[in-house]
């Protein structure tokens, strides 16, 4: 491929996947091998996770596709095509945001709102809230049996559960991809929730994983994560949410999910009486009060992600199931500095 044959897509050039950006991001990846890129022209960072999350690939297995062959457009397309999932109701959502600009969600009419009155309020006060019923309870069922077969354990015999398996990272499980996933990912009642709480309507959805998290025993303790922050401190910071569904039945003590009420109220204030020179990540979240959630399967909650949060030890008789889902603003505020 000759350098002079590349040049800076255009943002809304679509190839024959569909989807804006993607021309212009492979161009500049291509650009920026050659050190021809001029920083300025780069796409901001959560457009290109938008666009990969569009498509179901990864953002690291991309770059070091086209840093390593710097293919032509059209075979990074068919490259996609054998290594993602596409989706054409993710590409419309990222294609709408694009064009639509964002508008707020006053202009977009939701002819079933999910969240009641009281139910905003409360998320106001509280920082979450809890979507009863957002997917089927047979859907709940299909895929726990689907985390089950892939994970290659027996949920009728307890001495499976805590097995050797490459895709478990502690409780998490690196399973993203599969269209029982991504049909939850898509329940009209989690995204109606999301608009509502976002009050945007350029929102996409992420691909995230699941989690397995069994119960604790003489071998095998809690390894976390206990409460933390996924977004960084810097204040002010801004609106953001996340999301877990419950895909079994789970009391406080089945490895509940556990946050601290009412704390994106406080956070600013809290970090401001915090002693010269102490870490906020290092301090006993526990003391602000952290409040396990129970709820039952087909459950969804979502939370201010200013909420200190993380799962808890399991001291139950079953593993508490999840799949994390989240949707996001294209156009979010993003703090680059990491506190």
């Amino acid at each position: 491929m000759n350098q002079e044959q590349i040049v800076l897509a255009d943002k809304l050039e679509q190839g024959k996947l569909g989807l804006t950006y993607l021309k212009r991001i492979w161009s500049e990846i291509i650009l920026e091998r050659k050190g021809l890129l001029d920083p300025k022209d780069k796409t901001k960072l959560n457009y290109v996770t938008s666009v990969f999350d569009s498509l179901g690939i990864g953002l690291e297995p991309t770059y070091q596709y086209l840093f390593m062959h710097a293919p032509s457009f059209e075979a990074f397309e068919d490259w996609i095509i054998t290594n993602g999932t596409i989706s054409k109701q993710l590409i419309e959502f990222f294609n709408t945001a694009i064009l639509d600009g964002g508008h707020s969600v006053e202009d977009t009419k939701i002819e079933k709102p999910v969240l009641s009155t009281k139910d905003i309020t409360q998320f106001e006060r509280d920082g979450f809230v809890i979507v009863k019923n957002a997917i089927p309870k047979q859907d709940c069922e299909d895929t726990v049996k689907l985390i089950e077969e892939f994970l290659e354990i027996d949920l009728d015999d307890n001495s499976t559960w805590y097995k050797h398996h490459p895709a478990k990272k502690g409780i998490m499980v690196q399973f993203f991809m599969h269209p029982l996933l991504m049909k939850n990912r898509l329940s009209p009642k989690i995204r109606t929730a999301f608009l509502q709480l976002w009050k945007r309507n350029d929102l996409l959805v992420s691909i995230d994983r699941v989690s397995f998290n069994p119960p604790e025993n003489e071998l095998y303790q809690f390894p976390g994560p206990d409460l933390h922050w996924d977004v960084s401190l810097k204040t002010p910071i801004p609106f953001g949410l996340q999301g877990i569904l419950y895909l079994s039945d789970t009391p406080e003590n089945q490895g509940a999910f556990t946050l601290v009420p009412g704390f994106h109220q406080k956070i600013e204030s809290w970090l401001k009486s915090l002693p010269e020179g102490a870490h906020p990540r290092e301090e006993d979240l526990h003391q602000l009060g952290a409040k396990p959630i129970a709820a039952q399967a087909g459950d969804f909650i979502i939370w201010h992600h200013a909420l200190p949060h993380g799962s808890s030890p399991n001291s139950g008789t079953q593993p508490r199931i999840v799949q994390y889902i989240n949707y996001r603003s294209l156009n979010r505020e993003i703090r680059t500095e990491w506190i």
